[in-house]
Order: structure tokens, then sequence, then C-alpha cells
């Protein structure tokens, strides 16, 4: 996607942030001019200043026409991510900031002055946390159902594997969430992870689980339904994994307070569409050990010829 690191590698490089130039900084605070416009959408120098540190920070080579070029990709994804309704939620960029600021020692608070120090700035990073996790969605969105397995191709993959269908665990899971408002978050979170690891015991099952939760102050019950171990989230997988049937996983601190999910049922299955899903699990690891998803250069590119780049 938009940068040529992850997220996660380009946030291991925040603590030498202290080391940048002055100059950096200077640039990007400098009277800014438009530069490139994108579907009438308007690049300025601030932002390729910005941009450049940003790159700079990354320890990345490139000065401001790869900012450019960067720049003017991501125009063209947040377009097509709003058009398609794929974007995250602000929540969602939120958390992200402030995981990736725990990662590196830091409290977000911290992690802003150094991106302010450095040129860069919060919003201009957050603005690249968006379309990091939303281009994803919009690719899977437009390409998903072409990679579908049906008929033949289900068959062909079978039989591939002995002609037997794949065997995964199925649950049924349901979500406990103990509620923590974000003006208090850090102020109550230990206590609330406490109350959240004290209910664990107590939890009568998914039936009354609603029940169970009028119990606790500020406490909701989000039923998830059923999901395939290929469709569990990487962060939940391990924890879901080692919980035993009708029990509770560990808990996780999240942008929405502290979760921990209930094992509702949990069983083996082997029916077609479980099949689907654990091939198409074992074509995106595949894809994720080889680098990018091709089809989201293709797309970029779709979306680079129809557009109007106007350069001043």
């Amino acid at each position: 996607m938009g940068g040529k690191m992850s997220i996660s590698r380009t946030l291991s490089v925040l603590a030498v942030a202290g080391a940048l130039s002055i100059a950096a900084c200077a640039g990007a605070q400098a009277a800014s001019q438009v530069k490139v416009t994108v579907n009438n959408t308007v690049i300025t120098s601030g932002d390729i200043a910005k941009r450049v540190a940003f790159i700079r920070l990354q320890r990345q080579k490139g000065g401001a026409d790869e900012a450019k070029k960067q720049l003017v990709d991501e125009v063209l994804k947040r377009a097509e991510i709003a058009r398609l309704g794929q974007s995250v939620s602000t929540q969602e960029v939120d958390a992200a900031f402030a995981r990736f600021a725990g990662g590196n020692k830091l409290s977000p608070e911290q992690l802003g002055k150094i991106l302010d120090q450095a040129g860069v700035g919060v919003e201009h990073f957050k603005q690249y946390i968006a379309v990091q996790m939303s281009w994803p969605r919009a690719v899977n969105f437009r390409y998903g159902n072409s990679s579908r397995l049906q008929g033949a191709d289900l068959v062909k993959r079978m039989m591939e594997g002995g002609g037997n269908k794949p065997v995964t665990t199925e649950y049924f899971l349901q979500q406990v969430i103990f509620v923590i408002p974000e003006k208090k978050r850090g102020a109550i979170t230990a206590k609330r992870q406490a109350e959240a690891n004290a209910s664990r015991s107590q939890f009568p099952g998914c039936e009354t689980s609603k029940v169970f939760a009028a119990n606790y102050r500020d406490v909701s019950i989000r039923n998830l339904g059923r999901m395939l171990a290929q469709q569990l989230p990487d962060e939940w997988k391990p924890l879901v994994e080692k919980a035993g049937e009708n029990g509770t996983t560990g808990t996780r601190v999240t942008e929405k307070g502290v979760e921990y999910l209930a094992i509702c049922k949990k069983r083996e299955v082997n029916d077609d569409t479980a099949a689907e899903i654990v091939f198409r699990a074992e074509d995106i690891g595949k894809k994720k050990t080889g680098g990018e998803d091709p089809n989201s250069e293709k797309y970029l590119e779709e979306l680079r010829k129809k557009a109007q780049i106007v350069n001043k």
C-alpha cells in the first residue's frame, strides 16, 4: 500500500525521530503552495514537505518527487475507499496510533510530539494510517468475489488434497466488552481489566450472558455468530484456540475498552463452505509471504489512468 514499509515497521524507527534535522520541521511549516491537483483535490508544498520528513523518518530514500508520488497515490486510494464505503473508523485509526505508540514504549502524546518535532505531524500520520488500513478492504471489496472457489475449482483443490474436504474448527462466539469512555482511557483501564478478568470465572454461558452483563456497570454483549478458525482476527486467534469449549478467552485492551470472547459452541466441520474458506486462507497466506496483493497495484494503476493529475 501507499508507503514502501508496513505500518508496524514504520513505527519501529520512530524512537530515533529526535535525530532528524530541524530543517525538516522548517520545510514542513513553510508557506504552502498548490503543487499538484488530483481530480480537483490539491496537494500542497506543505503536504509534500511533511511526506519528505516522513520518508526520512522511515530511513527511506527519496525526496520531493517520491513524496509527491506517494501522496498522489494516497489521494486516489482515499477517494476510491470513500466511494466504496470501505473506510476504517476514526476510532480504529486512533486505536492503531495508540498501539504503535505503545509498541515503541511511548504514550500517544509522546509519539505526537516526536511527529511534530520531525515535521510530520499527527494528522498527516493518521491519514497515512487510515489509508494503509482501509485500502486492503477496498481491494478485497473489488476482487474478493472473483477469488471465490466454486464448483470445479473447489473439487480440483479437494482432489489435490487426496479427495477429502479439509477439516477445520467452527466457533460460535460472543464478545464481552467492559466499556471504557475515551476520556477515562488510561485512568481506569487497569481497574476495568481487573473487573473483566474476575468476571470470566462467573460467566454463565452465552444463553444468559445478557442477564450476566446487567450485574456489571457498562458491560455490553455482542453476538459474533459463526466463525471458522481461518476467519478469526489475528489478535484473537491464539486466545480463542487456547480457550476450551463453553469457556472464555483472556482479556484484551482495545479501542472500546477491555474485551474477552465467550466460546458458545465449538466443533469440527468439513462442509463446502468450510472447504472454500480454508483454501482461500491458504491462498491469502501465500500472497502475504510473496509480498503485496498483486490486485492492489493493478487496481491503483486503473485509478491512475482515469485520474486527472495536474502538476503546477
